[in-house]
């Protein structure tokens, strides 16, 4: 098993600070996508053959899935940056890993794994760093468990856990009683194993890249809209076909140079082939919503996906009303969009995002402490955000404890590009689990990161 490199000790911890520079100017080639970069190296371990995929994302989080994978005996090889190919062992073929899988940071390949593991009739022990172990896992634990699993957790279904498969899996129904790709990806995963059909209800459209690459590997899958929602329907027992996956740059990613060219003056910036599923591009729908200047050109399908080129123009920015029912397609980028908030004119309002409490950290709480570090007025409750926007720079100044959290590491590194006093942050290690070299290619746009104790 490969030895874990997961951020845990404070004492190895790099702190940075972004300051006010120039425009931002150039071209940038956003990371892999990174929910996409996890199913290609699970679902090409399932297949018989090969899968070659390219254009996968390097970073700490889908490292995770890839030592996970060959712990169990699956052959997962990089040719060339961004170039590696999966030998599957078929869909029933894992081994039993040798010792405990520890997934660093990264509640997608925990999760995932579970589906993956879920027909396997052995023992896993799976861990993570201190923060997935904060992380509750009895959303996906739930309906396995009624296929047939058995589960051992600590305390509020948290992790170690002790996950044990069984070769007789059930096939089930199941409605998601909050919106999660990766619970409804873990249940379609598991109904692989499964004789006859498993089926999983959304009310609220997730992202569907487990669907997408399913069908493109050749599964039979069925997706039908009704009253109740969406119906994915997938028979289980037949092999997976290994199949080319090129992974489009990931949107998630893309937000933080989006943002940034956003609310820096005269900013002008181009990201090349970002995913444009549309489960995914809330945030872009939000910013221009918002008075982004956001065009599209080279749309495009690669891999089963869609995809364009975005030029992002800075613009001033209004406040807005974030609906619930766009926080699906858009969970993971609050923190930033609330940076793109903090600079607008009025209120900005983000409904539906108690998810964010149990995500790498409360991100609700970071967003509301480090935005009122920095002079900004905001307010949260439950479920919902509140912004009342600077008109322009906001005071900044402060330094912002990431909680090893990726997404707020580089969100205040963004509002220190644009406030009027640098922002710092305790730690940009975080970043590295999901936009490796985050701050290089930011510099090579312009933007002043430092790293280092803030003089």
């Amino acid at each position: 098993m490969t030895q874990n490199t997961s951020i845990s000790s404070a004492t190895q911890s790099r702190p940075a600070t972004a300051r006010r520079a120039g425009p931002l100017t150039g071209h940038m080639d956003v990371p892999g996508d990174k929910s996409i970069s996890h199913r290609a190296l699970m679902l090409g371990a399932l297949a018989v053959g090969t899968t070659r995929i390219e254009g996968l994302l390097e970073g700490e989080d889908v490292h995770a899935t890839a030592a996970a994978l060959r712990a169990m005996g699956v052959n997962v090889v990089q040719d060339a940056p961004g170039i590696w190919h999966v030998d599957g062992v078929g869909v029933a073929g894992l081994h039993a890993p040798d010792d405990v899988l520890d997934l660093g940071n990264s509640g997608t390949s925990a999760r995932l794994l579970c589906g993956l593991l879920a027909g396997h009739g052995f023992t896993a022990i799976m861990t993570g760093d201190d923060s997935l172990r904060k992380r509750p896992m009895n959303r996906v634990i739930a309906p396995l468990r009624d296929m047939g699993v058995r589960v051992e957790t600590r305390e509020g279904g948290r992790m170690p856990m002790s996950f044990t498969g069984t070769d007789s899996l059930l096939p089930i129904e199941y409605t998601l009683p909050v919106p999660s790709a990766q619970v409804k990806s873990a249940v379609l995963l598991a109904g692989l194993h499964a004789p006859g059909k498993t089926t999983v209800i959304e009310s609220i459209a997730t992202r569907d890249h487990t669907e997408r690459m399913l069908s493109h590997m050749g599964a039979e899958i069925v997706i039908e809209e009704t009253p109740a929602g969406r119906r994915i329907t997938i028979t289980g027992q037949s092999e997976l076909l290994p199949a080319a996956v090129k992974v489009p740059a990931d949107p998630s990613s893309a937000a933080f140079p989006a943002v940034a060219a956003a609310i820096v003056p005269g900013s002008e910036i181009r990201l090349t082939g970002i995913g444009m599923n549309p489960a995914r591009i809330g945030v872009f729908t939000s910013l221009a919503e918002m008075g982004a200047d956001i065009t599209y050109t080279h749309e495009r399908s690669e891999g089963g996906e869609p995809v364009a080129d975005l030029t992002i123009r800075a613009a001033a920015l209004t406040g807005a009303r974030i609906p619930a029912e766009r926080a699906a397609s858009m969970i993971d980028e609050y923190p930033v969009l609330a940076i793109a908030a903090a600079c607008a004119s009025g209120t900005t309002v983000f409904e539906g995002v108690g998810e964010l409490r149990v995500k790498e950290s409360d991100r609700l709480a970071a967003i509301e402490t480090g935005l009122q570090a920095c002079g900004v007025e905001v307010t949260t409750d439950a479920d919902s955000i509140t912004i009342t926007g600077c008109g322009g720079p906001p005071p900044g100044g402060a330094t912002i404890a990431t909680q090893l959290d990726h997404r707020i590491a580089m969100s205040f590194l963004v509002l220190g590009m644009a406030s009027e006093n640098p922002v710092s942050i305790d730690d940009i290690r975080p970043s590295e689990t999901s936009f490796p070299g985050f701050a290089d290619a930011m510099r090579a746009l312009g933007a002043d990161i430092t790293e280092g104790n803030p003089s």
